[in-house]
């Protein structure tokens, strides 16, 4: 008989101070040993939308090296299950975190990358992730395209056609189709299409769709969002760090919101799927140049667990 092997899981809701909002991660800190096809059927069986794995780094500059994956497949670099993963590690002492900001760098399948852990009172109230420099492909303005998007959406045309800003695809890790619509109604109104959406995000070389509309359910938030990525095995995201650094800089770029030196965007996420989400981005310029783009929010730790195969 193959003997049972036992792994100590936790998972985290990200984005969020309260527990279920924000997008939950599960996090198993001591999986070395474990192969590829063990890691995806773990993935597969916790069903969140990514499950993090996490490694003695492979180069000394790191504390920690993460494998992510989602139920259907493993991604290079994410947002959520970065902070989450950083969060669990810093409530097992598995890092050394004091009161302010401490600096670490994490290691993933797309290289090094910067992390902060700002804690108050020996208590974590915030992680912050650096990503890459955004990338941005040509606007998509044909007509045909615009209603593939469109119906992928389960929207009219106009919807998207009258929006003030461009469609396109911007990347700061992983690349992403922005969507802007005019109102917070329309954007309420999205019924998508999985299989439509993966068609249209195979098309533009994206692994989602991000739609957004400056008209949001709280006050103080930048923006409202939704994230559809059904090519990646999830339909809607409840909050997605990748895509909303990516958003972030393309409010810059397209002079949405006021841009300073460092201009700091809230996006508010999840509502729709009743799991209210609130993503801290900041993207720094210089000279009309995004130089840099970081990531942050509040986590919670909701499940201790043990999982045994």
């Amino acid at each position: 008989m193959t003997e049972q092997r036992s792994l100590k899981f936790y998972q985290a809701d990200v984005f969020t101070g309260q527990p279920f909002g924000g997008n939950p991660v599960a996090v198993f800190p001591d999986t070395e040993g474990l192969t590829d096809d063990q890691l995806q059927r773990i993935a597969r069986e916790m069903n969140l939308s990514e499950t993090v794995f996490v490694f003695p780094p492979t180069d000394p500059a790191a504390v920690a090296r993460l494998r992510i994956f989602t139920p259907t497949q493993e991604i290079p670099f994410a947002g959520h299950p970065v902070l989450g993963t950083f969060y669990v590690l810093a409530h097992l002492k598995r890092i050394s975190v004091t009161d302010g900001i401490t600096r670490v760098t994490q290691e993933c399948n797309i290289g090094l990358f910067p992390i902060e852990v700002h804690s108050e009172q020996g208590a974590v109230v915030r992680v912050v992730m650096a990503q890459p420099k955004p990338e941005f492909l040509e606007p998509i303005t044909a007509v045909d395209e615009l209603y593939l998007i469109a119906a992928a959406l389960g929207i009219p045309k106009h919807v998207i056609a009258d929006a003030k800003w461009p469609l396109r695809v911007v990347s700061t890790g992983l690349p992403v189709l922005i969507v802007p619509v005019r109102t917070l109604t329309a954007a309420r109104s999205i019924n998508p299409d999985a299989s439509a959406i993966i068609k249209v995000c195979e098309r533009f070389g994206a692994n989602g769709i991000m739609v957004f509309t400056t008209v949001t359910v709280e006050s103080f938030a930048s923006v409202h969002a939704r994230m559809f990525a059904p090519k990646i095995g999830i339909l809607e995201d409840p909050a997605t760090g990748s895509a909303g650094g990516a958003l972030g800089a393309y409010l810059v770029q397209n002079g949405v919101v006021e841009v300073g030196p460092t201009t700091e965007i809230l996006i508010e996420q999840g509502y729709e799927i009743d799991r209210p989400s609130r993503i801290l981005v900041q993207v720094k310029s210089e000279d009309d140049v995004i130089q840099g783009v970081t990531v942050g929010g509040q986590c919670v730790l909701v499940v201790e667990g043990m999982l045994r195969f």
